[in-house]
């Protein structure tokens, strides 16, 4: 070892080979920072994207529900009333307002009474409809249409038809 370097010039000289570093590198801990935020903005966005697509496939997926729900209950309603259901008596077209339906009959009465659930379950729409179709072997069949656009981003009216058939 040379007699003019001793272990302080030797360490003031590393000292200063890291600032000089140092030096150079000044900001360079912003930009990272503001790299890495700017990829946690763009994915948060596209998680909040996925998340708005999740809630119309769920508000889709409730309004199907709803609709099998709600032809079992007028299938169950005609079991309950079976001699009127093979009379036809609850056969209807296409009816979307339940104040269509006049007579005051247990058969009138229920398919009303279903109607006005059809409009609280499936939205209060003019789309909101059923069809009831029996024949004398107690075949029925049960449709529903509805608007289902709100599954759909609002857009543009999507009608949605859902039909069951069972033997009462």
């Amino acid at each position: 070892m040379s007699p003019h370097l001793t272990m302080t010039s030797i360490n003031k000289h590393r000292f200063q080979g890291l600032n000089a570093g140092m030096v150079r590198q000044r900001g360079v801990g912003l930009i990272e920072i503001l790299v890495a935020v700017l990829i946690l903005s763009l994915g948060l966005l596209g998680m909040a994207g996925l998340q708005a697509n999740a809630l119309k496939a769920n508000q889709g997926s409730y309004t199907r529900s709803q609709a099998v729900m709600l032809s079992y209950y007028i299938l169950d309603a005609m079991r309950a009333d079976r001699s009127a259901a093979v009379g036809l008596s609850y056969n209807m077209n296409a009816t979307c307002a339940p104040g269509a339906i006049t007579t005051a009959d247990l058969a009138g009465n229920t398919r009303r009474d279903w109607l006005t659930s059809l409009r609280a379950g499936l939205g209060d729409a003019n789309t909101t409809c059923g069809a009831i179709t029996c024949d004398a072997l107690g075949n029925c069949s049960v449709s529903i249409t509805w608007d289902d656009s709100r599954a759909t981003g609002g857009t543009t009216q999507t009608l949605q038809t859902f039909q069951t058939r069972s033997r009462i």
